[in-house]
């Protein structure tokens, strides 16, 4: 059961959905489930959501807000992220409670990385 006023859901914009797949099954170990050929639901991953096809992309310079996922060895997740073609917009850097980075998906969408 869902609680009452959280965040519930969150659709994210993507130029190529099967692309974006691929990306976050190699760096992240996603599981989708597709709705078509312009929609596709992460499963599994903190909380629920989808990739929708759209011509846009978002980044903080657009004002768009940050989804921060977490990983516990912050050098092997930026390694994979490189290697999916994802591409490191902001080194690893330190803030009271952990460490970040920030990175582009294939499609230019901006993300962060935290760990402790």
């Amino acid at each position: 059961m869902s609680k009452h006023h959280s965040i519930n859901y969150l659709e994210i914009p993507v130029k190529d959905i099967i692309a974006t797949k691929a990306f976050f099954t190699q760096v992240f170990g996603w599981q989708f489930q597709d709705y078509g050929p312009e929609y596709s639901c992460f499963l599994r991953v903190g909380i629920d959501g989808g990739f929708y096809q759209a011509d846009t992309q978002f980044t903080l310079a657009k004002g768009s807000p940050l989804i921060v996922l977490y990983s516990q060895d912050l050098a092997v997740t930026e390694a994979k992220i490189i290697q999916a073609g994802g591409h490191i917009t902001k080194a690893i850097f330190s803030f009271p409670g952990g460490r970040r980075f920030h990175f582009t998906d294939v499609n230019g969408n901006e993300y962060a990385v935290w760990s402790e």
